[in-house]
């Protein structure tokens, strides 16, 4: 294989691994494939050319048009000439589609669906303009170096979008893949040169001396490449919107009005508060509404389900309206609704990133740095902003549908209903059977919405329990289902799941229930009042909140029969915080006595299960076989040396062919294996002197006794033998020569020269001599390949 077919490859390999950084930002990661074989046409089109050969810049040109022949079959090739060659619809469609992933990509959250065309062309496309330059530098133009400037580009931006959560891995592979594609071209390079540059210098005695230069320039160039891939991301501007969101600290993208928040659960950051035994105020409210039993304060809705957890989609903010909030989506004037002012005071050890509010917020009067998400109407802390002892107003409205507007309520949005709709694959097939079957009688969505309220609150036989080990995973709703115990996240996630497979846009919000009225009439919302409920969308009135959780909350008086417009919850679902008396504890009812604690071991807490893992009942199997490769590579690094050793000393040690060539090259093997052993407890080698001298300085320098002195001799003769006798005859015990000779020179070094001797020994030198050697040879043999033409001698013209 030519010096050229192997830097060819090694550029495919680099960009195949750095484009690996890119898998995280779209599910499902079948595209690689694709991508890593239309790679391998523009590359094996590239090679070609230069075998013709072709000046470099037909070259490039002929890789550049096959390039996107490639993609306009793919992407294209209806509108293209016998599916291959584009014209003027081709490249329509290029556009077209371009627009659509740009769409696409300010609209979704990571990782976006592979089902966008827009997003796949942008991908494959991306991938393939980065091998084509890599391509074009590191083997057309013989210069690896620079090649790794697209490569860096590409790792940066696919790091700068995503999560960060195994970025290091990614830059692993990439970094892997760059220093493969330098020791390619340089191996190559070096070899042109000649043997002398094979390996480092080496002194009379074979030691190597040091580093060539040319060696040491390839190390500095992999250093400065590697820590440029590390600093390069931090410095990446933030990009606005979907895919292209900041994910560095804070939630704005700068000091202006733009900015994008990333999808963290806030049930998790919301954990480390709500995980105490001891209920504590978070919030004192005072508020204008005349039944606080609906006073629930909003902090973030989830509308993002991946089949295992709901979290919130990553959408672009902006800055805090001055005035008024726009209405909210769908709300129309035929509502009833009344404008309520409240103030908040936030405990001052309480530090969340987003505001609880009363939802719909109309405005909102707050010190700090914050931004404002239009979509979910909330506010998010800009670059370390929380609520931590801060008090804040806020008008929002009490809106009042009646059951007969939800009712009549006409279709959603066609934006709304597609994004809000949306389920996984994933997700069992008995959620949306068993939604089906409850809703069978129901006539219309906002019926749906009810039944499914009522079955998890009254008539489906669930209990509230805080203590219930549900599980997690893709069958964690499946198993809710079956075993009917959980809490509000439970609850409130299976309604908004069993609402999108029955059509209806749904979400799910987090924030705290009603809290507990005090004497000077405050309202005290506690830990205990941790909340996750519902939201379904109804064309006229908009988020509606719904509440499936029982003893939980208070139920919307739009839900309870025979009185639309009524507030008192049904007495049939009784709710921990519906009481108005006046209390002179927070949330008394939720108080948890020394008596309790002493009786029970404790009392309950949702803080255990408040957010419920991303995983299936534990680390994914592939999530252990990473980390076990990861250990295995991390142990083996160091121990690659000895490793070699032992294979290498049992192959020379090991049985052997019984005819005279067979003899000889087993006694030579034994031989190089004693002044191998010989080396690595510090005597080098000498080449120019013969097996018995070699031996007797072996004894020496070794300060061997006479047993292992005579087995060095032993071998020594044995090897002149097979060298200088007719007929080599095989000579009985070497193996065991060794052996004995091994142990003397162990015996007579100390203990650091024989950890050296077994830990790094200095005979695997012999491995990169080998590779420099055989480097060489495949040069020599593609040079003595090469096509020449010679003009004769008298040829004129």
């Amino acid at each position: 294989m030519s010096g050229r077919i192997r830097l060819t490859l090694g550029a495919w390999a680099a960009t195949l691994m750095a484009a690996c950084a890119l898998l995280p930002l779209v599910r499902p990661a079948t595209w690689i494939v694709q991508a890593a074989f239309l790679l391998a046409l523009q590359s094996g089109v590239g090679a070609a050319a230069r075998r013709v050969p072709l000046a470099r810049p037909l070259t490039v040109a002929a890789q550049a048009v096959v390039t996107v022949m490639l993609l306009t079959f793919v992407f294209a090739r209806e509108q293209a000439l016998a599916g291959l060659i584009p014209g003027p619809r081709a490249f329509d469609r290029f556009a077209v589609l371009l627009q659509q992933g740009g769409d696409d990509i300010a609209r979704y959250a990571i990782p976006a669906p592979l089902e966008s065309d827009g997003i796949r062309l942008m991908l494959i496309g991306g991938v393939l303009i980065i091998g084509l330059l890599v391509d074009t530098l590191a083997v057309t133009f013989r210069s690896a170096a620079p090649a790794g400037l697209p490569l860096l580009a590409l790792y940066s931006v696919a790091a700068g979008l995503s999560d960060g959560g195994t970025d290091w891995l990614w830059f692993l592979v990439a970094a892997a893949g760059y220093l493969m594609l330098l020791l390619a071209e340089g191996r190559d390079r070096l070899s042109q040169w000649g043997r002398v540059f094979g390996g480092a210098p080496r002194t009379a005695g074979g030691e190597p001396s040091g580093a060539v230069a040319p060696v040491r320039t390839g190390r500095r160039i992999g250093v400065v490449a590697l820590g440029i891939a590390l600093v390069v991301p931090l410095g990446l501007p933030a990009m606005n919107g979907g895919l292209l969101d900041s994910v560095g600290a804070g939630a704005g993208g700068g000091p202006g009005g733009g900015g994008t928040i990333s999808a963290v659960n806030p049930l998790v950051s919301l954990r480390d508060s709500l995980n105490t035994d001891e209920d504590q105020q978070v919030l004192s409210v005072k508020t204008e509404m005349e039944d606080v039993s609906d006073l629930y304060l909003r902090i973030v809705s989830l509308d993002d389900f991946d089949g295992t957890t709901w979290k919130p989609s990553r959408r672009s903010i902006t800055a805090v309206p001055d005035g008024p909030f726009p209405d909210p989506v769908g709300l129309s004037p035929d509502v009833k609704r009344t404008g309520v002012d409240t103030t908040i005071s936030a405990a001052d050890w309480y530090a969340q990133d987003w505001l609880p509010m009363p939802y719909p917020p109309s405005d909102v009067r707050i010190s700090g740095n914050w931004r404002y998400e239009p979509q979910g109407m909330t506010l998010v802390g800009d670059h370390g902003q929380n609520t931590r002892g801060l008090t804040y107003q806020v008008k929002s409205l009490d809106v009042r549908p009646t059951a007969e507007q939800l009712a009549s309520a006409g279709p959603p949005p066609a934006d709304i209903e597609r994004e809000f709709t949306e389920l996984p694959d994933s997700l069992p097939s008995v959620v949306g059977r068993t939604a089906r079957q409850i809703t069978a009688g129901a006539a219309d969505p906002y019926d749906q919405a009810v039944e499914l309220q009522d079955w998890f609150a009254v008539t489906g036989g669930f209990e509230y329990d805080t203590q219930v080990q549900v599980g997690s995973g893709s069958q964690a709703i499946a198993r809710f289902l079956k075993d009917k115990q959980g809490f509000c996240v439970h609850f409130s996630f299976a309604m908004a799941a069993m609402a999108r497979s029955l059509g209806i846009p749904a979400r799910v919000a987090v924030g705290f229930a009603p809290g507990s009225p005090q004497a000077d009439g405050s309202v005290s919302v506690g830990l205990r009042d941790a909340h996750a409920w519902p939201e379904l969308y109804f064309e006229g009135v908009g988020w509606t909140r719904f509440e499936p959780t029982p003893n939980r909350g208070s139920i919307p008086s739009y839900t309870l029969p025979d009185s639309p417009d009524s507030s008192v919850p049904d007495a049939a679902r009784p709710s921990q915080t519906a009481s108005t008396a006046p209390s002179a504890a927070p949330s008394a009812s939720e108080a948890c006595t020394p008596e309790q604690k002493k009786l029970d071991g404790g009392c309950a807490s949702e803080s255990p299960q408040a957010a419920l893992p991303t995983d299936d009942d534990g680390p994914k199997w592939y999530a252990f076989l990473v980390w076990a490769l990861a250990g295995l590579a991390v142990l083996a690094l160091p121990l690659a040396p000895m490793l070699w050793r032992q294979r290498t000393r049992t192959v020379r040690l090991g049985a052997h062919g019984r005819s005279e060539a067979d003899v000889a090259l087993h006694t030579l093997g034994v031989w190089q294996e004693m002044t191998d052993t010989a080396w690595d407890f510090g005597i080098t080698p000498d080449e120019s002197q013969t097996p018995r001298t070699a031996a007797a300085r072996i004894v020496r320098l070794g300060d061997l006794d006479a047993t292992a002195a005579a087995s060095v001799h032993r071998v020594a003769n044995a090897v002149e033998q097979v060298l200088y006798a007719p007929h080599p005859r095989a000579a009985a015990g070497l193996t065991e020569d060794v052996s004995r000779a091994t142990a003397g020179l162990g015996a007579a070094a100390g203990r650091a020269a024989r950890v050296r001797a077994l830990l790094a020994p200095r005979s695997t030198v012999r491995v990169v001599w080998a590779a420099s050697a055989w480097w060489t040879r495949v040069r020599e043999r593609a040079v003595a390949m090469r096509p020449t033409w010679r003009k004769a001698s008298g040829q004129q013209g």
